[in-house]
């Protein structure tokens, strides 16, 4: 049998333990609460997106004769505010129809590329260019600089065009932040999200198994059942002897 000092010190170390963990247990439960009751394509955004329509164009100039000494090893064509952009070796804009290259889109397209994609009907309320972000950002590891268009809507709704190739690129809300957020604290990635292996999560994962284990071992010392089973099995054993 288990005695009292040892049955105290399981007891301690279950309730640190849970003291210890109880918060990062709280926000594992509230977000898979959040994703399994969130639709998934709403997150996404999918709400705000509209159908996006091929355009043909004719006439276009061939890109041999419009740069013929530039070594190419890949080659889009774009369609950048209704207007016809090659766009070669990921790099570089050029009018299809004159050959200018363009360092970077105006806001002005920046706009109109967003229109394209998202539902009619939103007002635009702010334009800004972005040339840098961190790992926080809700626009990280995508293609810079880039046009944020911000409407106003009630979702904060936010679209990213990337200024260099005129590319629509994501777009984010109030809920997909929410979301966001929740993810961090789920997978305990604080620096970038995804990262299911990152040392943090294994030591709270371990030190959940831990607390788990010792509130088994905690109800096998405290249960007047199992003092009782054992005192049978110990008084048995005695009078064997």
């Amino acid at each position: 049998m288990v005695n009292r000092k040892t049955a105290i010190k399981i007891r301690k170390t279950h309730r640190y333990l849970g003291i210890f963990l109880g918060i990062q247990f709280l926000m594992w439960t509230v977000s898979g609460l959040y994703f399994s009751w969130t639709n998934i394509d709403e997150i996404h955004g999918d709400q705000f997106h509209r159908e996006v329509h091929k355009h043909t164009y004719t006439n276009l100039a061939p890109i041999n004769a419009l740069m013929p000494k530039m070594p190419m090893h890949s080659l889009e064509l774009r369609n950048v505010a209704n207007y016809p952009y090659y766009w070669v070796n990921d790099s570089l804009l050029v009018d299809a129809f004159t050959g200018n290259a363009k360092n970077l889109i105006t806001q002005e397209e920046a706009v109109k590329v967003a229109e394209m994609h998202v539902m009619e009907g939103l007002k635009v309320k702010e334009v800004t260019l972005i040339t840098k972000t961190d790992k926080h950002h809700e626009y990280r590891e995508r293609p810079l600089p880039a046009y944020v268009i911000t409407y106003d809507h009630p979702e904060n709704l936010m679209v990213y065009v990337a200024a260099r190739d005129g590319s629509f690129q994501r777009l984010r809300h109030r809920s997909w932040r929410w979301f966001d957020f929740l993810w961090m604290t789920h997978t305990m990635d604080y620096e970038g999200r995804d990262n299911f292996n990152n040392l943090l999560l294994r030591a709270f994962s371990l030190l959940g198994l831990v607390t788990v284990l010792s509130g088994f071992v905690l109800w096998y010392t405290s249960s007047p059942t199992i003092r009782k089973f054992l005192n049978r099995i110990y008084s048995k054993k005695i009078s064997i002897i």
